[in-house]
């Protein structure tokens, strides 16, 4: 089984995964699927957007883009990093229990 497992990971090193533009593990490439087909805004998020754009009214358009761009940038960071680690906390959590 070792040789084995060896082999599998010679083969990772050689042949690294493409896990898309926005992610740099499996982990990452299934928070951005879940992301992707689950992005259900709730009603807090969306008055915290809401407060955003009254504080930016009167602002030129490409300023509230780079501003909102950011925000969004940096939401959907924390979220993935939130993701990332629940499943890792499963994960031991699983361990745990067996």
């Amino acid at each position: 089984m070792n040789k084995y497992i060896e082999i599998l990971q010679r083969h990772m090193v050689e042949n690294p995964p493409n896990y898309g533009s926005d992610a740099h593990s499996i982990l990452e490439m299934l928070f951005s699927y879940y992301h992707e087909c689950n992005n259900n805004d709730t009603d807090a998020v969306k008055a915290a957007f809401e407060n955003l754009y009254q504080r930016m009214h009167g602002m030129p358009l490409w300023e509230m883009d780079r501003i909102v761009d950011a925000v969004c940038t940096l939401c959907r960071e924390h979220e993935k990093a939130g993701f990332v680690k629940g499943v890792k906390v499963g994960i031991q959590l699983e361990q745990e229990i067996i």
